[in-house]
């Protein structure tokens, strides 16, 4: 292998966003950073935000991973539980290639919606948006056997399908009209198409035991497993292996291209990798989302907190909102961002660094350690809704502090 593809593969990995996050967070400490002011003294209010709102979701702290498998539920009703049970999949195998299915096309489905997109949810009557709307919008399409190509089988996602799937038949689903526009419509259905050839080209993985579909790398994590055990970071850096070809070709080293992988001037490495902040924040919202069907497969999934906070705007909005993060000029809150900007790229590697700052204060206050509150359960319980109640506290509309111009596969 050569060098510069050597130090392409060692980005893709859940230890590379800490390890370039926290350098990001050392900076910024420092008062090094173009963009942002980081006030620490602020995180222990932060934190108080975070377990009241903790406490008033979870009561007895039982909290569930932070995961896809959550927005499934509307009124304390586990739509894809009941879908599931009527389904009765013929074995523990079947029904987890199917969570598969679902997760991995609903979770690459639910880049931000925008702030006028509302799905019309015909079990509840409500117009739900966002990320919840966005995966109520995914169910009822796999529900439908939209994605399947066989109508006696419709809760499957086939590859043949996928790699077919045009704008308009998500607009369809996603009941997109001029009056309720989603944001990146097309980059969201051209990722669907790339996902749908890339699993149809590689049977070794996707099509062990069925025809070539998202499920199917079910049973390869399951290979993988040693005495019946994975690591999710090893999740996730099969997804970057496996899936890292369908993403907007926006970075490549070495002929590998590089996903949720940005330029930031003040980031030095002596190496190829020099300037590069790796973040991969769908790719990791997916591995966790992948952790239950594993679980429910009968595979243990260990070391979940090897995997990192997610970079995205109800996170990152809540540590600006809090006053943890202050942008330096606050003419930049007026304008909109590029993904690829190095103001958003430098708040969404903050983020990640301070997720895992805030993640020890709240253990410490709660008298609990990462045993019993992992990283995924701290930002469902959490770091998320308080980034969101925040936000609606400042603005009437909810929207986060920094707008993003978003093309439906970053976050």
């Amino acid at each position: 292998m050569n060098p510069e593809a050597a130090a392409a593969f060692s980005l893709l990995s859940a230890e590379a966003v800490r390890t370039r996050a926290q350098q990001m967070l050392l900076l910024g400490l420092s008062d090094k950073l173009p963009n942002f002011r980081v006030d620490l003294a602020q995180l222990d209010a932060t934190a108080d935000r975070v377990i009241a709102i903790t406490r008033q979701n979870y009561p007895s702290l039982d909290i569930p991973f932070h995961s896809r498998w959550r927005h499934f539920v509307v009124d304390g009703h586990d739509r894809f539980a009941a879908i599931a049970k009527a389904a009765a999949f013929p074995d523990a195998a079947a029904r987890a290639r199917a969570e598969f299915d679902l997760a991995i096309v609903s979770v690459f489905l639910d880049a931000g919606a925008g702030p006028q997109w509302r799905y019309a949810d015909p079990e509840s009557g409500r117009r739900i948006g966002r990320s919840e709307g966005l995966a109520l919008a995914s169910l009822d399409m796999f529900m439908r056997g939209a994605f399947s190509a066989d109508p006696s089988r419709p809760l499957r996602v086939d590859a043949a399908v996928l790699a077919h799937l045009s704008a308009d038949q998500l607009a369809q689903g996603f009941q997109v009209t001029a009056d309720n526009p989603l944001v990146g419509l097309e980059g969201r259905a051209a990722l669907l198409r790339r996902l749908g050839a890339l699993i149809a080209e590689s049977p070794g993985v996707f099509a062990q035991n069925d025809s070539a579909r998202p499920g199917g790398l079910f049973d390869h994590l399951a290979a993988l497993a040693e005495d019946n055990t994975i690591a999710a970071p090893d999740i996730l850096a099969e997804l970057l292996h496996e899936l890292g070809p369908i993403w907007p070709s926006r970075i490549s080293l070495g002929g590998i291209p590089l996903g949720d992988c940005w330029r930031h001037a003040s980031l030095q490495t002596s190496d190829a990798t020099n300037g590069l902040v790796p973040l991969h924040k769908l790719s990791q919202w997916l591995a966790y989302s992948l952790i239950e069907p594993l679980q429910r497969g009968g595979v243990t999934v260990a070391d979940i907190d090897g995997l990192t906070g997610l970079a995205e705007y109800r996170n990152g909005g809540l540590f600006v909102d809090a006053g943890v993060l202050n942008v330096r000029d606050p003419g930049q809150l007026a304008r909109s961002h590029d993904a690829g900007s190095e103001l958003v790229v430098e708040w969404r590697a903050l983020t990640v660094a301070l997720l895992d700052r805030l993640a020890a204060t709240v253990r410490e206050r709660l008298d609990m350690d990462a045993v019993a509150l992992p990283l995924a359960k701290i930002l469902e319980g959490g770091t998320w809704a308080a980034g969101r109640a925040i936000a609606l506290e400042k603005r009437p509309d909810g929207t986060p502090p920094i707008n993003v111009v978003s093309d439906g596969t970053v976050f």
